[in-house]
């Protein structure tokens, strides 16, 4: 039989063991509950950024189309900014741009298949497919406004600037987040009479 000073120390040595397990344990169970916290980060900043490539590739998509000759030149296509400058004006004081009012601008589309010479974008399809992200604009004439800087170049000309407001949109199927992005775009235009 072992002297109580030995049963007594074992017994020290046993709880201060059990005292270090519990220790590891812990340091073991935040370790890992970081872990997955930094991957769910992750994985959300992944899928925003997604979303905003979405939004800027509605942007570029409104321009790609404002500036190609094929639309240009055909009397039966306008390009975004025709189609806005001829649709409703709108009053930021009283109305927003928002990525969801599809009915009162002018509404273009990005899909899979890339922007394409001569083409209106307004077909609805997704943008990328794994995961599902769809792009799309609103565009709205804000007003028009004489052009600055631009006196010694178009000086006493009929000339304005128009200005719009072009809205990219990019969204992640199922999820409730929308992605925006916003830009003005002026252009010369003869005056309204």
């Amino acid at each position: 039989m072992k002297p109580i000073a030995m049963r007594e120390q074992a017994g020290m040595v046993m709880v201060f063991a059990l005292l270090i397990l519990l220790s590891l344990t812990i340091l073991g169970v935040t370790s890992v509950a970081s872990s997955l916290m930094q991957s769910k980060m992750a994985v959300s900043m992944e899928r925003r950024s997604l979303a905003f490539d979405a939004a800027e590739s509605a942007i570029a998509g409104v321009i790609f189309e404002s500036e190609d000759k094929a639309v240009l030149g055909d009397a039966a296509l306008n390009d975004p900014l025709s189609d806005a400058r001829g649709g409703n004006q709108i009053d930021l004081a009283t109305q927003t741009l928002s990525c969801l009012d599809n009915a009162t601008w002018t509404n273009r589309a990005v899909t899979k298949d890339g922007l394409v010479k001569g083409t209106r974008h307004t077909t609805v399809g997704d943008y990328v497919d794994s995961p599902g992200v769809q792009s799309w604009s609103r565009t709205a004439f804000l007003r028009e406004q004489p052009c600055v800087g631009s006196s010694n170049v178009i000086g006493g000309s009929n000339i304005s600037c128009h200005v719009f407001i072009v809205r990219g949109c990019g969204q992640l199927q199922g999820s409730n987040l929308v992605v925006a992005n916003t830009l003005n775009a002026s252009v010369f235009a003869p005056a309204a009479q």
